[in-house]
């Protein structure tokens, strides 16, 4: 009598290289997903984005550069130590 020969579970090749084939698929519409974002993104051109970045720097006051804007007043000045009344700081 010829020996019984059983399948091992998880060895149907059919169904792995489906699965792997169902992955690739997945893996490349979320690449196409993400690259359509991408490519919906408002854009603006290099000269008007450095032009705009000039603009800032130029028309507001940079407490960090006193050689540019000169000194700032106390109380003015954002990064100035605090005056603490009590003996103790807690950070």
């Amino acid at each position: 009598m010829a020996p019984q020969y059983d399948l091992r579970p998880g060895g149907d090749v059919k169904n792995k290289k489906q699965s792997m084939a169902d992955l690739k698929l997945r893996r490349l519409n979320e690449l196409n997903s993400r690259l359509r974002e991408d490519l919906e993104r408002p854009r603006i051109r290099v000269s008007e984005a450095s032009m705009s970045l000039i603009q800032y720097c130029t028309n507001t006051k940079d407490f960090m550069v006193p050689s540019l804007w000169g000194q700032v007043d106390k109380r003015d000045d954002p990064y100035a130590p605090q005056q603490s009344n009590g003996c103790c700081t807690v950070m």
